[in-house]
């Protein structure tokens, strides 16, 4: 990983997994889309197989309310990585976690939101 611009996946899923443990992730398209709306959501993670219906859906909700976006990884993954089956989307809740995980993620995938602030 000499060039930096491999996206560290184990760190990725590893700090989604904490994030989780310390209930700072809501997952679901549900309570996805309520924490985006509350204004919780610092960070979105939708799964890149999810349907190009619910990609558009929190891509455009983020993009209203300003919030960073990303799409990663694939649906079991995700689900995985929070103790869950599977899971299209969820939202890290909690500044510090968001701004690890989109670190990692390497912001020039995270869409709208103000990056600088992660």
């Amino acid at each position: 990983m000499g060039d930096g611009t491999m996206i560290n996946e184990k760190k990725v899923l590893g700090t989604l997994g904490l994030a989780m443990k310390a209930g700072s992730v809501v997952s679901g398209e549900f309570m996805t889309e309520k924490s985006i709306r509350d204004g919780r959501a610092e960070l979105v993670i939708v799964a890149e197989d999810a349907s190009a219906n619910t990609k558009k859906k929190f891509s455009d909700s983020c993009h209203y309310y300003h919030v960073p976006y990303a799409e990663y990884g694939d649906k079991d993954k995700l689900g995985n990585a929070v103790g869950k089956s599977f899971r299209a989307s969820m939202a890290v809740t909690d500044k510090g976690f968001a701004a690890s995980i989109g670190k990692n993620l390497n912001l020039e995938v995270t869409k709208y939101g103000k990056n600088e602030d992660l």
